[in-house]
C-alpha cells in the first residue's frame, strides 16, 4: 500500500520514530483486532464495491467509535472517490479508506500536537477531567517525559477535593525526581498561586497543575477554573500556556460528551487519550476531532511511566491499519 510506504520512510529515520511505532502497534491491538478482522472479512464478502458494501462499512466504523457524523460525512468522500476514480475493486478501496480517514483527521488543519512552551520564564500546563480518568498518573508521565528531555519540572497538587489526590500526586514526585507543592488549604486556587511563586523564584522550565475533576456542578467548576486561570495569568501573564483535558479512551462516547462540557467551561487547547491500548473502539480518537475540533496531543498506550505518547495522526493510522497491511503483502 502506497501510503504505508510513505509513513516506512517517515518512521525509519530514527530509533526514538521506531520506538513509537512499536508503541502504537502494541497499543492499538486490541481496537485493530477488532477493526481490521471486520474490514478484511467484508472485503471478502464483497470483492465488488456495492451499496451493500458501504452499507456494511458504516456499521463498522460506528461500532470502532469513530462517531455517527463523522462516519457519514467519511463513507460519502469515499463515494465519491470510487466514481470519480472509477474504483471496482473492494480490495482497491483500502487504501483510499486510509488515506481519507488521514485527510479527515487533519480536516485542512494545521494540526499542532506539540507543546506552547514560553520563550520566556516556566511554561504552566493546567490539567483537567473529571475523576478516575488518569489526570494525576498523566502528569506523572508526562514529568517523566520532561525531565528525561532535561527540563526542570514542579507539579501542584491542585486537586484538594479527592481523597488521595495529594498521596498520589506526591508519589509520582519520587518516581520522577520532581518536588511536588501542596498546602493544607482546600482553596486549589492558593495551592496554585504558592505553586507558581515557588517555580517563579526557582527557575523552573515547566509547571504541571493538578484539579479537581468534578463535573456535577459545572456552575461551581467554571467559578474554580475561572479563579486558577487569573491567578496564574496574574504571576504569569499569559498563563496557563496550555489547558489540556484528559478522556479515558475506553469511555467511548462519554468521553465525548466531557469534552463539549468542559469546552463550554474553559478554554481547551490539547486533548489527551488515556488507556487507548484498553479498548477495542480506539476510533474515538476521529470522533472527539470531528465532535470538538481541539487536537489530540497525547494518547496512553499502556501502563508503564514511557507509555505517554505525544499523538501522531501517521503513526495511529498506521497502528490501526497494520494488519491490513500485513495481509496486502
Amino acid at each position: 500500500m502506497g501510503l504505508f510506504d510513505k509513513f516506512k520512510n517517515v518512521f525509519s529515520k530514527n530509533k526514538e520514530e521506531q520506538k513509537d511505532v512499536i508503541s502504537y502497534e502494541e497499543g492499538l491491538k486490541k481496537t485493530r483486532n477488532e477493526f481490521t478482522s471486520k474490514l478484511s472479512l467484508l472485503n471478502r464478502k464483497y470483492k465488488k464495491v456495492s451499496p451493500e458494501y458501504f452499507e456494511e462499512l458504516e456499521e463498522i466504523l460506528i461500532m470502532a467509535d469513530i462517531g455517527v457524523n463523522t462516519v457519514m460525512d467519511f463513507v460519502d468522500r469515499l463515494k465519491k472517490r470510487v466514481k470519480k476514480e472509477n474504483i471496482v475493486d473492494s480490495n482497491d478501496l483500502l487504501e483510499i479508506i486510509v488515506d481519507e480517514m488521514f485527510i479527515i483527521y487533519v480536516n485542512n488543519d494545521v494540526i499542532v500536537n506539540k507543546i506552547n512552551y514560553s520563550s520566556d520564564g516556566p511554561t504552566v500546563i493546567l490539567f483537567v477531567g473529571v475523576n478516575g480518568v488518569g489526570k494525576t498518573t498523566t502528569i506523572g508521565k508526562l514529568a517523566y517525559k520532561l525531565v528525561n528531555e532535561g527540563k526542570k519540572v514542579l507539579l501542584v497538587a491542585g486537586d484538594t477535593f479527592r481523597a488521595g489526590a495529594i498521596e498520589q500526586i506526591n508519589e509520582w514526585g519520587e518516581r520522577t525526581g520532581c518536588r511536588v507543592i501542596s498546602n493544607e488549604s482546600k482553596d486549589p486556587s492558593s495551592v496554585i498561586y504558592d505553586g507558581i511563586d515557588v517555580a517563579l523564584k526557582d527557575s523552573y522550565d515547566v509547571v504541571l497543575v493538578d484539579t479537581a475533576g468534578r463535573l456535577q456542578n459545572k456552575d461551581n467548576l467554571m467559578k474554580e477554573l475561572e479563579k486558577i486561570n487569573k491567578v496564574i495569568g496574574k504571576l504569569i501573564p499569559g498563563a496557563p500556556h496550555e489547558t489540556l483535558l484528559v478522556i479515558d479512551a475506553t469511555t467511548g462516547q462519554n468521553g465525548i460528551s466531557q469534552a463539549k462540557s468542559f469546552k463550554e467551561i474553559t478554554n481547551i487547547s490539547g486533548i489527551v487519550l488515556t488507556k487507548l491500548d484498553g479498548t477495542a473502539k480506539g476510533g474515538i480518537v476521529l470522533a472527539i476531532k470531528e465532535a470538538v475540533g481541539i487536537p489530540v496531543k497525547y494518547v496512553g498506550l499502556g501502563e508503564q511511566k514511557e507509555d505517554l505518547r505525544v499523538f501522531d495522526i501517521e503513526k495511529y493510522i498506521y497502528g490501526l491499519f497494520k494488519n491490513m497491511e500485513d495481509n496486502n503483502e
